[in-house]
């Protein structure tokens, strides 16, 4: 195939780029005509705009190099750049193919219902794997594209010949990156902790905001944020208040003087629980725990959908029950007594 002047190739290459950019803009603006929201082609392309306008610029240069007018170790060189081109864009476009096809999942299964369970175990799998696939599929681009450098095998033979204290180095660097991905892998199938779960984390609560390749990301009470390495929920033992079910049982504790009227307690007591949203209506029981030379501690045991609301009870419950004991049963507190000498 003889090469063509200068102006002619280029010409041939612009005229050729302008009929693609403007088959790659109308093909997009059909896609967003036909294909509804919330559909996976509509995720796709809205990711892709850029990889696939540089990867069919990238493809229709391979056909023009070797018309290009350059010698022949140029246009090599020019060909090698244009190949890396189209597997860093085509490695992007399969990286946007698993982000939009978790958009289509996490669309289908919301959390912000009542009951989350299912959808916060579908969000913690297809987050998990999508990080894993990004991972993976970025050490295939890496790898192919070493593959086109003329001195990349020739770089990984040396290495493997010289195996021993290299190969060693290079397994410890691996091992958190390589016990993380597993690691990873273990808690999309597995499920020990979910997206959204309410756990316990060295003492500290909140809940599961966001779970990446590497790590969990844990939302505290007071708006801090724990980083936690994936492999310390394999290694480590923690508390999932939320595994089987959001519903949680919740204590409260008074002590009182042992001249408390305990049955009018218990119906102010019950009457609290009936007259708030916050109980759920599973469980309010009242009992006697301890005693001591003072007095005895009650402990006024409810039941909630969800820890949040069984923590509102709770602080609803001491305010109530301390104000209908400072008004009706005044003598109920807990007092020391001193007697006299006769």
């Amino acid at each position: 195939m003889s090469a063509m002047s200068w102006w002619m190739w280029l010409l041939v290459l612009l005229l050729g780029w302008a009929v693609l950019l403007l088959v790659h803009y109308l093909g997009g603006e059909l896609i967003k005509r036909v294909v509804p929201q919330g559909h996976f082609l509509r995720f796709f392309t809205q990711r892709i705009r850029v990889p696939s306008r540089v990867f069919f610029l990238a493809f229709f240069l391979r056909f023009c190099i070797p018309l290009a007018p350059l010698a022949g170790p140029w246009q090599s060189y020019l060909a090698m750049g244009d190949m890396m081109v189209l597997i860093i864009c085509t490695i992007w476009m399969l990286m946007a193919a698993v982000e939009a096809l978790f958009q289509v999942v996490v669309a289908r299964y919301p959390l912000n219902v009542a009951d989350n369970l299912r959808s916060r175990r579908i969000h913690t799998q297809a987050r998990v794997l999508a990080r894993s696939a990004h991972f993976l599929l970025l050490l295939l681009g890496l790898g192919f594209v070493l593959m086109i450098l003329p001195g990349a095998r020739q770089l990984g033979t040396s290495l493997l010949a010289s195996a021993g204290v290299a190969g060693l180095v290079a397994g410890l660097a691996a091992k958190p990156v390589l016990g993380n991905l597993i690691a990873g892998l273990q808690i999309a199938f597995t499920q020990p902790i979910r997206i959204d779960d309410v756990v316990i984390v060295e003492g500290e609560w909140g809940r599961v905001e966001a779970i990446t390749g590497t790590y969990v990301v844990v939302r505290v009470w007071d708006e801090r944020r724990l980083i936690v390495p994936l492999q310390w929920f394999v290694e480590n033992v923690f508390q999932n208040w939320t595994y089987q079910s959001a519903s949680l049982l919740g204590t409260v504790f008074l002590w009182v003087d042992y001249r408390v009227d305990l049955k009018g307690l218990n119906e102010a007591f019950k009457a609290v629980c009936e007259s708030t949203e916050l109980w759920d209506r599973r469980v309010q029981v009242l009992q006697v725990t301890d005693t001591n030379e003072w007095g005895m501690q009650l402990r006024f045991l409810v039941s909630s959908t969800d820890s949040g609301r069984l923590f509102d009870l709770r602080c609803l419950l001491r305010e109530r029950l301390v104000a209908y004991l400072g008004q009706h049963q005044p003598d109920a507190f807990v007092r020391v007594r001193i007697l006299e000498a006769q």
